[in-house]
């Protein structure tokens, strides 16, 4: 969601119009009178912590959490950065996560605490190769973008690949987003490629296919609005997260207009998780929190409150109450967009002729 990695739901807000959760930077105020001791700092993408969750470990734990949001990686990192102290938790993606290990901004956790770590998919820590033992980050939510089609609008069957964008049946109303690393990854992936890969070659083949059979049929690149146009009609295809399509569309029309799928091949993906910062005050706290997340029946109502599919914690299915946007074994697939340092550059460089240059 910003120009690396951007979660929609802070980018844009709109699953809190279908969810109808109240700003979590107002919980724990009922609990303001207990001691400043037992106050757990929690810095959080918005809108990405239900309230009753904060409410129960406030109960449970005798203490109050107060919540700040950040609605990118880049906000978070550069706030940080800068000096701003007092924040126990944070909840960076992977390549942030990544580099605030390098960097020595994180502390690591006390396994002794991470009793729910054995809930955790193990493909999550196959994944997650910047720390896969879990030393820094437990992981919170990991998500892909993946593909809408109006299936009222289709006029025929399609292909369910990211070529699905070269499908004329679709042109002038699909969109793909305005994300660099998104776009040309899935067109890596598509190609058999790494969606990291900095191969010259492979990046080349990919903004070829991008620009001679994708773009033609595209009205633009949109990171943020292109939910609003699925649900008018304007767009039919649309490349982007599940939660801003669906939380914009009628829940009892979901079934007979969407068709939401993440292509086998994969993409690129993100992991957030939940990290301990260096200086935090309230260490012993700030892991209780982070194993707290994990019991089943606790991480099933984060999925239900967003409809997300149950990926990370597999236990937490049983609890769940709501359907899925999707099957999580749609992202068996995925890979981590990673960091890729310099070789950004080569990526910013092919990016101009995909989104500024004419056919």
């Amino acid at each position: 969601m910003k120009k690396s990695i951007t979660k929609i739901i802070a980018a844009t807000g709109v699953a809190v119009t279908f969810l109808g959760l109240a700003s979590c930077s107002k919980a724990g105020n009922s609990a303001s009178s207990k001691k400043t001791d037992r106050t757990l700092f929690l810095y959080n993408w918005t809108y990405y912590t239900p309230d009753e969750v904060l409410r129960d470990f406030e109960k449970e734990f005798d203490c109050t959490v107060k919540v700040d949001n950040y609605a990118s990686n880049e906000e978070m990192y550069a706030k940080l950065r800068a000096g701003a102290k007092g924040y126990d938790i944070v909840v960076p993606s992977q390549d942030y996560a990544s580099i605030m290990i390098k960097q020595g901004m994180l502390r690591e956790l006390d396994q002794s605490k991470m009793t729910n770590k054995g809930n955790i998919n193990p493909l999550v820590f196959e994944k997650a190769t910047y720390d896969p033992e879990m030393k820094y980050c437990v992981p919170y939510y990991f998500g892909a973008a993946g593909i809408a089609v109006n299936k009222t609008k289709a006029t025929r069957e399609y292909d369910r690949t990211w070529n699905i964008f070269a499908d004329t049946q679709f042109k002038g109303h699909a969109t793909m987003m305005d994300d660099m690393r998104e776009v040309i990854g899935d067109a890596l992936a598509y190609q058999g490629k790494s969606v990291n890969s900095v191969f010259e070659e492979d990046l080349k083949s990919a903004t070829n296919l991008i620009n001679n059979a994708w773009k033609p049929n595209l009205v633009k690149f949109d990171a943020e609005g292109f939910g609003k146009s699925f649900a008018s009609g304007d767009f039919w295809l649309c490349q982007g997260y599940a939660e801003v399509v669906f939380g914009e569309v009628p829940e009892e029309k979901w079934a007979e207009t969407i068709d939401f799928f993440i292509p086998e091949e994969g993409g690129p993906s993100y992991l957030d998780s939940m990290c301990i910062l260096k200086d935090a005050k309230h260490y012993e706290l700030a892991n209780e929190f982070v194993n707290y997340i994990h019991r089943p029946e606790v991480y099933a109502k984060f999925l239900d409150a967003f409809h997300f599919p149950c990926f990370v914690n597999l236990k937490a299915e049983q609890y769940m109450t709501t359907t899925p946007m999707y099957e999580a074994n749609q992202m068996n697939n995925c890979e981590l967009k990673n960091d890729i340092g310099e070789d950004l550059d080569k990526y910013n460089e092919l990016w101009q002729t995909i989104r500024f240059e004419s056919n």
